[in-house]
């Protein structure tokens, strides 16, 4: 097969990266001596831009067949995936298949079929079944945090997709967790494992914990958001309905957030993220959903209000900040009753939490709703160009904005929010009325 001549040198240039870290050059390297490879290495540590470089460099442009599949737990972190790879400007067509949306829009994008696919176990098989994906040409399948697909119950699907898969030349299998026992199903014949897992708590993140006066410990919770102020900072339960409860009752304190968890439709989790994203709110409440695919920089502080389950979650959680050169912070909160996880060893700070602080200062953007995207020819350029036109905004007051197939979410100065609808309530964006509001 003929192979795509890239150069990472200008890949790297063009994402703003002097040099690929070490577990990087080693994973490209081992991927041309080796067709069946194991990564383990920390979250956060870059291991997307290290398997999507060979990724990349073992597909043919000559060829109009799907070459390459990418198999994520998360609809999330097969959007981060799929990110990733547009930033490489490499020219080859993407899709991203996930639950949560409209199948028939993945069918229309899998007619001219992409040279790579990303997505969830459950959707990507459900495509096989339906005969949308041609896997006659498919000779590379990256299987990305494996072990939390294993924890999610998707073996029968990834079962179903290897074994459909008979012209595999390369299999990657990526976790930030070690395994004993690789599954049969994956057809990986004695494969090469590169292990960059520590086992040691990074020198960048720093474990405190806060006593709270009672078992409910929500006012405690309470009083460390205000001694921390309005950093970035995400709290983790371990269930849905305390994700719900703690969210409410920190609203009904007045702390703006944002809740985040499985049960959401998918708009509702893209409006969650996009807000914590832009500085709408600093604060997300979620489950262990949120410990991997996340690629949020500049988060401070982890608070675990419920001790995790086990090491590996703790790990998982904690990797949303520290990540690469920067710092980070993560607290348990501990009631009475509680003891820190014997998994976590060494000396631990215990913090004193003052109390009647004032309440941090609110954030001063806020996210419009518009009901149109990516399907509707509508991109970055456009909003800000209609924002800045018909909402007559300065270019400092639109932030962040997230554009999806259908919909798309962009931040604006909080106190110009009522002038800007005023202004273009009748207003159309590329001949198309769309329907503006604040993101709910």
């Amino acid at each position: 097969m003929q192979q795509k001549s890239i150069s990472i040198k200008k890949i790297l240039s063009q994402l703003n990266i002097s040099e690929l870290n070490e577990m990087q050059q080693a994973f490209i390297k081992a991927t041309q001596e080796t067709g069946d490879l194991v990564l383990l290495s920390a979250t956060g540590s870059g291991k997307t831009l290290a398997f999507l470089l060979p990724v990349l460099k073992n597909l043919n442009p000559e060829l109009l067949h799907t070459q390459a599949i990418i198999i994520t737990p998360s609809r999330e972190l097969a959007l981060q995936v799929e990110k990733v790879f547009k930033s490489l400007q490499s020219g080859f067509k993407v899709t991203c298949c996930y639950g949560g949306h409209l199948r028939e829009t993945e069918e229309r994008n899998l007619v001219e079929a992409p040279a790579l696919i990303i997505g969830t176990p459950g959707r990507i098989a459900d495509h096989f079944r339906r005969q949308n994906i041609n896997p006659q040409y498919i000779n590379t399948l990256v299987l990305d945090e494996f072990d939390k697909s294993l924890e999610l119950g998707f073996q029968e699907e990834i079962s179903f997709i290897t074994s459909s898969l008979i012209t595999l030349e390369k299999r990657f299998l990526t976790s930030a967790t070690d395994m004993d026992i690789i599954p049969a199903f994956l057809g990986m014949d004695n494969p090469r494992k590169l292990n960059f897992l520590s086992g040691e708590i990074p020198d960048a993140l720093a474990i405190q914990f806060v006593k709270a006066d009672d078992n409910d410990k929500i006012q405690s919770l309470f009083n460390l958001i205000c001694m921390l102020g309005n950093r970035p900072l995400i709290i983790f339960c371990n269930h849905r309905e305390a994700v719900n409860r703690l969210s409410d009752l920190l609203k009904e304190k007045g702390i703006v957030n944002v809740f985040y968890h499985g049960a959401l439709e998918q708009p509702e989790r893209e409006a969650a993220l996009s807000k914590f994203r832009n500085g709408s709110s600093n604060i997300l409440v979620t489950t262990d959903l949120a410990s991997r695919g996340l690629d949020i920089p500049h988060i401070r502080y982890i608070i675990h209000y419920h001790i995790p389950l086990n090491e590996e979650a703790f790990t998982h959680r904690n990797g949303r900040t520290a990540r690469m050169d920067a710092s980070g912070t993560a607290i348990l909160i501990l009631s009475p009753d509680e003891k820190l996880p014997s998994y976590i060893t060494g000396e631990i700070q215990e913090i004193a939490v003052p109390v009647n602080l004032p309440i941090p200062e609110k954030p001063k953007w806020s996210t419009l709703y518009f009901s149109a995207g990516k399907k509707d020819k509508v991109n970055k350029i456009d909003i800000v160009g209609f924002l800045a036109n018909k909402g007559h905004l300065k270019k400092e007051d639109i932030g962040l904005i997230d554009v999806s197939d259908f919909f798309s979410f962009v931040a604006i100065r909080k106190s110009k929010v009522s002038m800007v609808l005023q202004a273009i309530k009748d207003e159309k964006i590329k001949n198309k009325k769309v329907r503006i509001s604040v993101a709910k």
